[in-house]
């Protein structure tokens, strides 16, 4: 962004762990986590308020969510929140896979990653319903510039998984996800200006859960006084 008054708020709402992340991408940064169970759809609209500050609504450029996979109602409860501020908003969304996000924060930690041309590539397993797991397997670009699927986000069997493993031709590693992803907030934020950097404007309506058993076609919007009061 070139704009100071211009920021990007991210949500991550996928597991227990509300994230909260704003940032003009230039010197005002901020970011927090609550650790809140099942009491995120109670707590959300209200600790998303108190975060804002003293930034308003109207400073906003674009808004990111983790888009799953993860818990079905965080996620949902996150995605329809932050669609429904886009709406009023008139501003771009940007959905973020819960798993692209924790790669990035990888790429970004790890110092393996920092200063190579050839990236080892990531592959994330995350627990799903059934003995199933969600997974994944990323790369970042050689200049950090951009996070490229490998193999896209899917839930499958550990057998599979293992034999998309075995059948990798680049090193990679393997990372377990954690249960708490609120702190990959931060990342999301990253991911969403990325694109944002590359001249997308992706409309509210184009955000949809990634639940991982159906393709979701339509979600409802809700919460329509989100903005009051802001």
């Amino acid at each position: 962004m070139t704009n100071d008054n211009q920021y990007g708020l991210a949500l991550h709402t996928t597991s227990p762990q509300l994230g909260l992340a704003i940032s003009n991408f230039q010197s005002d940064n901020r970011a927090a986590t609550w650790d809140l169970g099942q009491d995120l759809s109670t707590h959300l609209h209200q600790h998303l308020s108190e975060f804002m500050s003293p930034q308003g609504w109207a400073d906003l450029a674009f808004i990111a969510v983790a888009k799953g996979p993860g818990s079905f109602t965080g996620t949902r409860i996150g995605v329809v929140t932050a669609r429904t501020l886009a709406q009023q908003l008139e501003i771009p969304l940007f959905a973020i896979s819960t798993l692209a996000a924790v790669a990035w924060s990888v790429t970004l930690q790890k110092k393996e990653y920092q200063n190579t041309s050839h990236k080892r590539a990531i592959a994330l397993q995350m627990p799903a319903r059934r003995g199933q797991l969600y997974t994944a397997i990323y790369q970042a670009s050689s200049d950090n510039s951009s996070l490229m699927p490998l193999v896209p986000d899917a839930v499958i069997t550990p057998d599979i998984w293992q034999q998309v493993l075995d059948n990798q031709k680049l090193p990679y590693q393997l990372i377990e996800v954690a249960v708490n992803l609120g702190t990959c907030v931060t990342s999301v934020l990253d991911l969403a200006d990325l694109d944002w950097q590359q001249g997308k404007r992706p409309h509210w309506s184009q955000a949809l859960p990634f639940y991982g058993q159906h393709p979701v076609t339509e979600i409802e919007v809700e919460s329509p006084r989100l903005l009051s009061g802001g």
